[in-house]
């Protein structure tokens, strides 16, 4: 059963819903198309991070310094904060829970920059990829994005997350445990309800991966919705082999730009629209 979405006229959008069990696709539209994704592609450095850890060249405990970087505000918690040294699993847990942009760029600077592009174009090969460090203002020889993206890669990207994630200390389930306790629900994400602080372990509904990016013009939420764990711990049916049968798992990628000008204009109408597909996949996956 596909889903039925009527997006807003005069936004681009590249939208991609797919069932993770059956690899169907729910919904799709423009999916190839490459839009600004804002604070998106910063989860091609965890995943680039990911690798590094899973073949050993970095370790969890090296210590990183901020001071290496411009400091840079905007999202994120590092900036206030009085340590200036944190473990590199913490710089990884910030930029996955906050979106942290201090906290990213000194990933960038110890992974590289040219590393991590070449990351993104092995897992998203549609041209998705974090295209530049996070800078307090752009001019105009700087790269007018800090990434792109398109539905297509973004959720072919989730579903090899999501098909990694049982395996200890592998990419999947490294970079999963880094977005679980992503704290901006107010997208697609809106649709379940659930605390923004505290959703990791949900018990009224399912569990809920993801990472958003916000800019001017732009908003991008791409994310994974998994009913197994709430049905087992709700006690829902299950097959004489243990396996939950009642589970739904769908990743999701929905991608808006369009002409905020001046700031403000249609962004109501375009977070009205993000709302109602969660609550139309919500609905679907109930």
């Amino acid at each position: 059963m596909t889903l039925h979405l009527e997006l807003l006229p005069e936004v681009d959008w590249s939208v991609r819903i797919v069932d993770l069990g059956s690899g169907s696709i729910l919904f799709s539209h423009n999916e190839n198309q490459l839009l600004s994704t804002a604070s998106i592609g910063k989860v091609f450095a965890l995943i680039e991070l990911a690798e590094r850890l899973r073949d050993g060249t970095l370790a969890l405990d090296q210590p990183l310094d901020r001071r290496r970087v411009t400091p840079v505000a905007d999202s994120g918690l590092w900036q206030h904060l009085t340590t200036d040294v944190l473990p590199l699993t913490d710089v990884a847990a910030l930029v996955g829970s906050v979106s942290d942009n201090w906290a990213t760029n000194v990933l960038i600077d110890l992974l590289g920059l040219d590393a991590i592009r070449a990351r993104a174009r092995e897992w998203a090969p549609g041209g998705s990829d974090l295209v530049d460090v996070v800078r307090g203002l752009r001019g105009p020889d700087d790269p007018p994005h800090l990434s792109l993206g398109c539905a297509a890669d973004l959720t072919t990207v989730l579903a090899r997350l999501w098909a990694d994630r049982a395996t200890p200390d592998a990419t999947g389930s490294r970079v999963l445990a880094w977005l679980a306790p992503g704290m901006d629900l107010s997208m697609v994400a809106s649709a379940w309800h659930q605390d923004p602080l505290s959703h990791a372990e949900e018990y009224a509904g399912p569990i809920l991966t993801h990472k958003t990016g916000t800019n001017l013009g732009v908003r991008a939420d791409i994310g994974i919705i998994d009913s197994a764990a709430n049905n087992v711990a709700n006690g829902a049916a299950h097959s004489s082999t243990g396996a939950d049968t009642t589970s739904r798992a769908a990743a999701y990628a929905v991608l808006a730009n369009w002409t905020e000008n001046p700031p403000g204009h249609r962004r109501d109408e375009v977070m009205d629209a993000l709302h109602t597909i969660g609550r139309t996949l919500r609905a679907h996956l109930a």
